[in-house]
């Protein structure tokens, strides 16, 4: 169930998280962050597996403009949520943590790892890109984000009514984008009621706005990836439809001040990948992990 923390940033936060069980500060702790429009639910198959959750403090974090985080301010970017969610490690007095993230979770990683290198021990970006909507991604076989959010930005431009929820075709978009076509019936249904319920009237109008512009306007990281000083891992499934693997190839040799910064390409594996194929994704971060903490 998800719980709420408060933090200062932004003139003061609450933040929605959720831990697989009750924290235990013998066992290393790995922040789960969440893809676009989803929330801590993306991360039940990590919570299920009993082999991961029983080996680490599995803490799910909603960024800003998901779940049930909010702040009275509404312009925030993904640095902003990097840092609320150090703070967040700070206020439950967790003085290290892994970080893995699904998508955009995965340069919110990369971004926590620069902020607080002491703090943050590794990082397991999944199907993700360091870089911003550019044409050099795109070059290298990534979509067009650009297109893909305008659209659904200028829809949401003016104030809705109260009864107003996230569009159905936008819901599918997303799922079509992180999960393919074969979505089961069942998986359909619960995104369905979740994203209608964290976006509907005009606050949510407003939360997933900005969550789109966000995606679409965000500023890259290759300069700044020499600043990453922990391992990291990266996992990236043959069926992303978003980022490319070649684009993952090229951007892991970035990560040159990194101990250990590897590629691990999973066949058949989607965007969402934490959820498309989460037994490759969890025993790949157990081994990962156990092979820093020798």
């Amino acid at each position: 169930m998800t719980e709420t923390i408060k933090v200062p940033h932004l003139g003061g936060s609450t933040i929605g998280y959720q831990f697989g069980r009750p924290y235990d500060a013998s066992l290393p702790t790995l922040v789960l962050v969440n893809s676009f429009g989803t929330s801590v639910e993306l991360y039940r198959p990590q919570f299920s597996d009993e082999k991961l959750s029983s080996k680490f403090n599995l803490l799910a974090i909603e960024l800003y403009g998901h779940g049930e985080t909010r702040t009275r301010i509404e312009q925030f970017s993904y640095w902003d949520t990097a840092i609320a969610n150090l703070q967040v490690l700070e206020a439950l007095n967790i003085p290290s943590a892994y970080v893995l993230g699904t998508s955009q979770g995965g340069w919110v990683a990369a971004r926590m790892a620069m902020l607080e290198p002491a703090r943050i021990k590794g990082i397991i970006p999944l199907g993700t890109s360091m870089d911003y909507e550019s044409q050099r991604s795109r070059d290298r076989g990534c979509w067009d984000g650009i297109e893909f959010t305008t659209g659904a930005i200028d829809a949401m431009a003016e104030p809705v009514d109260q009864d107003w929820v996230v569009p159905g075709e936008f819901v599918d978009g997303v799922l079509g984008a992180g999960l393919g076509e074969n979505v089961s019936a069942d998986e359909r249904q619960f995104w369905h009621k979740t994203m209608q319920k964290n976006y509907a009237g005009d606050a949510g109008r407003r939360r997933l706005r900005m969550c789109s512009i966000n995606l679409r306007d965000r500023d890259g990281l290759h300069g700044r990836l020499d600043g990453v000083m922990c391992p990291v891992l990266w996992l990236h499934g043959t069926h992303d439809s978003v980022y490319s693997v070649a684009n993952a190839e090229h951007e892991i040799k970035m990560f040159v001040n990194s101990p250990q910064a590897s590629l691990k390409v999973i066949d058949g594996g989607q965007h969402f990948l934490s959820a498309s194929d989460p037994k490759a994704v969890n025993d790949a971060t157990r081994e990962f992990i156990a092979s820093i903490n020798k």
